[in-house]
């Protein structure tokens, strides 16, 4: 088991390593940790709870997020060549992805490698003023990872209801520029000029208080406390470290959920299904590095509950999130 998480992460490091020397290599700029993430201490396994099996609760939620399972009848039908199977619902949250936010362009803290990305040190990195308004914003590229745990562990390798593919590096910013420059998004977010102002973001208010209490479906525009989802770009209006990264890292998912590269296992239980809007309520996450949270949280959840003390003076502001999707499944 452990053998093959190694070769796992050697192999998703190697393919990273032939994709960065076809880059402009110059000088590398990124002062982030090499040594790569301890894989088997990132998730929080409590926190796949709550456990529903043929629409009984087998294991209570130890979180306190809210669940909304798509689906709880106990039998379940889904098509299939020559004629349909038929099983029993499984619903419970899956820890499926990690998602650095880091300052130093080209830090990939989960397989440990640092890189330069061009030919200086960033100019958009860390917490600044913005030139135009005076506020201050906080910028990070963001790096977004399959993180198939139940197989890369050997439990589980051979049911539906679970993913079988490998650890592997699926996107990264520093590449893409929508994410560095918020008019190039507005193309992939015309809507933009609806819900980034601040007469959509009061809505938001009612979003904080719900995440703080472990729900955050709506709307989808906001991220709870972490700010507005729009726009879907690595600068984010705040200063504060944390939070900003955690709404960026919540951004990731979003944006990716708009590009159709991202799929929702809670909408329909015989497959994953596409989602442009994403539906915010059907994940949660937490900081798994450098300084791992307990538990994970609900989208939005104000910073005062678990914040403090996550961002060490030496080698911060790089951070690795595992996010968790709810997996409704019908096994058979």
């Amino acid at each position: 088991m452990l053998k093959k998480m190694i070769m796992s992460r050697k192999v998703a490091a190697a393919s990273l390593l032939v994709f960065v020397v076809l880059l402009p290599l110059k000088q590398v700029w990124a002062v982030c940790p090499t040594a790569g993430a301890n894989m088997l201490d990132l998730a929080v396994w409590d926190s796949i709870y709550p456990l529903y099996v043929a629409g009984v609760k087998i294991a209570p939620g130890t979180d306190g997020v809210s669940t909304n399972i798509y689906s709880n009848d106990p039998i379940c039908t889904c098509p299939a060549y020559p004629v349909n199977r038929v099983g029993f619902t499984i619903g419970f949250w899956e820890p499926a992805r990690l998602i650095e936010t880091v300052k130093d362009p080209g830090c990939f803290l989960s397989v440990g490698i640092s890189s330069s990305f061009g030919s200086g040190p960033p100019t958009l990195a860390g917490t600044t003023d913005s030139a135009a308004t005076g506020h201050p914003f906080t910028f990070a590229q963001a790096h977004y990872y399959i993180f198939p745990v139940w197989s890369m562990l050997e439990i589980i390798t051979d049911s539906v209801c679970f993913e079988s593919s490998g650890f592997d590096l699926a996107y990264i910013t520093e590449v893409d520029a929508m994410w560095q420059d918020d008019s190039l998004a507005a193309i992939l977010t015309p809507e933009n000029v609806l819900f980034a102002n601040p007469i959509a973001t009061l809505a938001c208010i009612a979003d904080s208080i719900g995440s703080a209490a472990g729900m955050s479906f709506s709307p989808f525009w906001c991220m709870g406390s972490w700010g507005s989802a729009y726009p879907l770009t690595g600068s984010i209006g705040t200063s504060n470290v944390l939070n900003a990264n955690a709404g960026l890292a919540a951004r990731m998912l979003y944006k990716l959920s708009r590009e159709l590269l991202v799929c929702d296992t809670n909408v329909y239980e015989c497959s994953c299904i596409p989602t442009p809007i994403w539906i915010k309520g059907n994940y949660k996450m937490h900081i798994s590095y450098p300084i791992k949270d307990y538990i994970a949280r609900s989208i939005g959840t104000t910073g005062l509950l678990w914040n403090i003390g996550k961002n060490p003076p030496i080698g911060g502001e790089n951070f690795i999130w595992t996010l968790y999707r709810i997996r409704n499944c019908c096994a058979f």
